[in-house]
């Protein structure tokens, strides 16, 4: 059946290949950088993911896109992005295995103090990513964006079109809670070279950190999500936008 005339689905398409896009991209840059840990002293001391800065952006991104093209939307773009990001950790991995030009390494054999630096070990181990951590990120990305879609249209089955805030931070709090701490407990823990291994403790600590962090963004990017809606809304048109998220809704069930 029919559900857009041929006007209405591109619109629809637009949005949906937008979103795509913003959502895509955003999850690659998550997951390259989420290897390293930074420390931020404000009110609390918090040790985080560089990724989990990026995070906040992939939460509104599956939440409009949750609300607009349902489940089915979501899981497709998560598992295009799975690919995506597979995809970019085997090119990674297999330019870290050629043989580095001889110059290149001359030409950057000091750095600014004069030391010794061996610019083909720095490429390697900032761009080279263990298969635990490879394996860790993708399990919890796939594992919080399926729990995220669930529990969502749960939420939105109660609640109808009200309460956006609710739906999209709800999902995004229990999702989190899930993903912030498996990724550690694979990459770090599970996975991990015994000499390089993290006690349960400190996957324990960087996670909780990461999801309380997590949880501050959350609410603090309940109005861009609204504004999402807004701008989605003013190009489809009301009675078209009504028409695509009761379909999602639908096709959600």
């Amino acid at each position: 059946m029919k559900v857009f005339s041929e006007k209405e689905q591109k619109k629809v398409n637009n949005i949906f290949f937008i979103l795509c896009g913003f959502f895509i991209t955003n999850a690659i840059i998550a997951e390259i950088l989420g290897t390293k840990i930074f420390e931020v002293n404000l009110f609390l001391n918090f040790n985080l993911s560089v990724g989990v800065v990026i995070w906040p952006v992939v939460f509104i991104g599956t939440d409009i896109i949750n609300e607009y093209f349902g489940k089915e939307g979501v899981k497709k773009i998560s598992y295009f992005t799975v690919i995506l990001i597979s995809y970019i950790f085997l090119v990674i991995f297999i330019s870290t295995k050629l043989k580095p030009a001889d110059f290149w390494l001359e030409v950057n054999n000091l750095d600014n103090s004069g030391n010794y630096f061996n610019i083909n070990y720095a490429y390697n181990a900032i761009f080279t990513q263990s298969s635990g951590i490879i394996i860790g990120s993708i399990i919890a990305f796939l594992v919080a964006q399926i729990l995220d879609v669930h529990v969502f249209q749960k939420i939105k089955r109660i609640t109808g079109e009200k309460f956006i805030w609710l739906r999209a931070t709800g999902s995004t709090l229990i999702s989190q809670f899930i993903d912030s701490f498996l990724i550690l407990f694979i990459a770090f823990y599970l996975l991990s070279p015994e000499n390089k291994s993290w006690s349960l403790n400190e996957v324990f600590s960087v996670g909780k950190d990461n999801y309380l962090f997590k949880f501050m963004v959350a609410i603090l990017i309940t109005p861009l999500i609204y504004f999402g809606h807004f701008i989605i809304d003013k190009y489809l048109g009301k009675s078209l936008a009504k028409k695509c998220k009761d379909y999602a809704s639908s096709t959600s069930e």
